[in-house]
């Protein structure tokens, strides 16, 4: 059992190897987390949250401690590589897959905490966020850890049998640290479940197992002595940030443009739960036909189900925010093995939702496969050698994965997931980097390495104001505009260089002739800023020589 859990943990390193060190830093909240991590490490202060002058309060500390942690081990400090900031995530994906193959072996037995395990280690969710240094892939670990604490206490109680002791614990600890990792989400994910259960139930006396008391007890001693903290050092500013502006104003509208209607999670999941998209869809509607008698089905729809709703009905929409109800379906369809075909029979009402998700495995399937040979082609001109088994890699994925009879075997389930390893090692880690017109800042600071006047060069950047900027070119760059990037020039001509959009060259030159001076365009940069859509040309300056 132990080796079961070390493959899987192993396997799902693994998967998320590839792209670590070669993806550039994403824009833009990858970029802003790493930023605010580098000056923790900067200014030795680990209890407040900036970046560069400016509070960053929109979440909690966790994820800048556990960053900070492994920035410390890798003994670089502030100029570790981004690579250092994505263990995190990538440890939480893993951890996230041993819980759920551990939830569903107890609840299914061990063929199905293996086929658990390897979903949620393959799709194409954790693939992403397993290698993006921000919260979301430490909190799925909380909030798996959390419901199946949840699901082997209640399922144990409705069968009239003890719990392991730990397990209240082990619930209690996960809220305390999913809620210093991103706030309310793991304890309202486990409330959710917990009131869905009761009102099909009308029954609260397993609840008793959960110790209520000590446990709050035990969550409030992780989570309350850094807020007390923090609220007593920003001034409670943290609370209007955090509360008053990120998470209510996610609720009541769609916030920085991330507003999406009612459905929008619905078209999404054939991508991010690919390539397990169709067995998923299969193995909840089979549940329906089985929930009645069966508790451990019931817990896993009133996991999913009641937080897909809830989202759908939020303004504010991210692909990533569905991920914790992932494992969920991923351990359903380690349940559908135990099934016998006719068992796992649809009905005829249940079959256009069926063979509907059929359709979106297809598509996201050929999608992938044109995008890592079309998207070389369109943004480069040049053809990627890596494109082609990239693309053959995708198309036995979907393969595989398409089921015969609503379900995969243990094995096929097992020989998908390594074929969609394959595919995000190729795309994330080989083909997406290549695309260098869309990487601007790994190529601005490139240029500055080359034509940096001083050893500490500050860099003045108008309208190209990305994070990552931030990050890679140092704390002290400066935001601004064109005349503020010439102020910048005139004010340290031997040191100072600005990257200024070529087509307002002649502003830069007229600020500067103010001063007796103009400035020299050092190098030109052109390409496109994925975050806005928008064609730039920008070039890099410095003051000419006298």
């Amino acid at each position: 059992m132990t080796r079961k859990y070390l493959f899987l943990f192993l396997f799902s390193l693994v998967l998320s190897a590839s792209g670590l060190a070669s993806l550039p830093v994403v824009d833009r909240d990858e970029a802003r987390f790493v930023q605010a991590t580098k000056q923790m490490a900067e200014s030795g202060d680990y209890m407040d949250i900036r970046f560069q002058e400016a509070s960053r309060y929109k979440k909690p500390i966790g994820i800048y401690w556990l960053q900070s942690a492994a920035v410390a081990l890798s003994g670089e400090g502030a100029a570790a590589p981004i690579w250092v900031y994505r263990l995190v995530s990538a440890l939480g994906i893993a951890i996230g897959v041993v819980a759920t193959a551990w939830t569903a072996t107890v609840l299914f037995g061990t063929n199905a905490g293996m086929a658990a395990g390897l979903v949620v280690a393959a799709i194409f969710a954790t693939a992403f966020e397993g290698r993006i240094a921000k919260t979301d892939a430490f909190l799925l670990a909380c909030c798996v850890l959390a419901q199946g604490s949840l699901a082997q206490i209640y399922v144990a109680a409705r069968r009239s049998e003890p719990s392991a002791n730990y397990l209240p614990w082990l619930f209690w600890i996960a809220q305390g640290v999913g809620i210093l990792i991103k706030g309310p989400i793991t304890p309202a994910i486990s409330l959710l479940t917990v009131l869905v259960l009761l009102a099909f139930e009308r029954d609260a006396r397993w609840l008793s197992r959960l110790k209520a008391g000590r446990g709050l007890l035990l969550t409030v001693l992780i989570v309350v002595p850094w807020l007390a903290l923090i609220t007593w050092k920003s001034g409670g500013a943290f609370w209007q940030e955090a509360v008053g502006k990120d998470l209510v104003g996610k609720v009541a509208d769609g916030q920085e443009s991330h507003g999406m209607p009612p459905g929008y999670y619905s078209l999404t999941y054939s991508l991010f739960m690919w390539p397990f998209s169709l067995i998923a869809i299969g193995a909840g509607l089979a549940a329906l036909n089985h929930v009645r008698g069966d508790p451990r089905l019931r817990f896993c729809l009133a996991w999913y189900i009641p937080f897909w709703l809830l989202l759908e009905l939020v303004p504010t929409k991210l692909p990533h925010y569905v991920l914790p109800a992932y494992p969920a379906v991923a351990l359903l369809v380690g349940w559908l093995l135990t099934l016998s075909p006719e068992q796992a029979a649809l009905k005829r009402w249940q079959t256009w939702l069926y063979w509907a998700t059929a359709f979106g495995l297809v598509v996201v399937t050929l999608g992938l496969a044109a995008i890592a040979v079309g998207a070389p082609l369109y943004l480069t001109g040049v053809f990627n050698p890596w494109s082609i088994p990239t693309a053959i890699f995708a198309l036995a994925t979907g393969y595989l994965a398409f089921p015969r009879q609503t379900r995969l075997s243990l094995g096929r389930i097992g020989a998908a997931a390594a074929a969609a390893g394959a595919t995000y090692a190729l795309l994330i880690g080989l083909v997406v980097p290549s695309l260098t017109p869309i990487w601007l800042t790994p190529r601005i600071v490139a240029a500055i390495d080359q034509y940096r006047p001083c050893e500490k060069s500050v860099l003045a950047s108008s309208l190209y104001h990305e994070p990552s900027l931030i990050f890679m070119a140092g704390t002290g760059t400066k935001l601004t505009d064109a005349e503020g990037a010439a102020a910048h020039l005139a004010a340290d001509s031997a040191c100072a260089l600005a990257l200024v959009p070529i087509a307002d060259e002649t502003t830069l030159q007229s600020r500067l002739a103010s001063s007796g001076k103009t400035a020299t365009r050092l190098t030109e940069i052109d390409g496109i800023n994925y975050s806005s859509g928008d064609n730039l040309a920008l070039g890099l300056y410095r003051v000419a020589s006298p």
